[in-house]
């Protein structure tokens, strides 16, 4: 190997490196970071029923949140497609908007599932709009199945790298999901933000 493909192959890694570790860093500055959700709910007093969710796009993170106060934020990856609003099926982008928690359930290939009430009416609302005015095909399919979710066992450096790989949801490491999942029900309010 010549010394100047050495040279390259030394700075990839550093970069790379560098990169993770750059992130990993701005991870640990995250809300609440260090503690579990249940000591800051009890340290803070927090009635459980009043926590909702806040998903930020733009800062790849998902919060918890009561009584207008962050408790605690995770990091999180998004669609494919991450920029702007949901247009229809297959986009592979993150809807945003208000939404609920419809239903939440173990789920055996992404740990567990909190399904979002995605298509609601003001999506619907949005995806006719969409279509009179021409911005999506005539054929088109609003889509569904939007949820919050883990990865596989073991992949939690899926969320550490910070590359946005899901269809359109939000997928957390699998310790975050455990915690957001225990303080969320049907009915919780999801705000998802660009």
């Amino acid at each position: 190997m010549s010394i100047t493909l050495r040279a390259i192959l030394f700075l990839s890694i550093i970069f790379f490196l560098s990169a993770f570790v750059v992130r990993e860093m701005a991870s640990s500055k995250l809300a609440g970071h260090g503690e579990t959700i249940d000591e800051i709910i009890v340290r803070e007093s927090i009635d459980p029923a009043t926590i909702e969710v806040l998903i930020s796009k733009k800062k790849r993170t998902l919060s918890l949140v009561a009584e207008g106060k962050v408790l605690k934020s995770y990091k999180a990856v998004l669609g494919q497609v991450p920029e702007g609003d949901k247009f229809m099926q297959g986009d592979l982008k993150t809807p945003e908007g208000n939404f609920k928690v419809r239903a939440k359930y173990p789920h055996s290939e992404w740990h567990k599932f909190i399904w979002i009430d995605y298509p609601n009416e003001e999506s619907r609302k949005k995806f006719r709009t969409r279509l009179q005015q021409g911005d999506i095909p005539e054929d088109a399919k609003i889509g569904g199945e939007i949820g919050i979710h883990g990865v596989p066992t073991g992949m939690d450096l899926w969320i550490d790298l910070g590359s946005d790989w899901t269809l359109g949801c939000i997928a957390l490491k699998n310790n975050a999901v455990d915690e957001v999942y225990k303080y969320v029900n049907e009915g919780t309010p999801i705000r998802i933000e660009p």
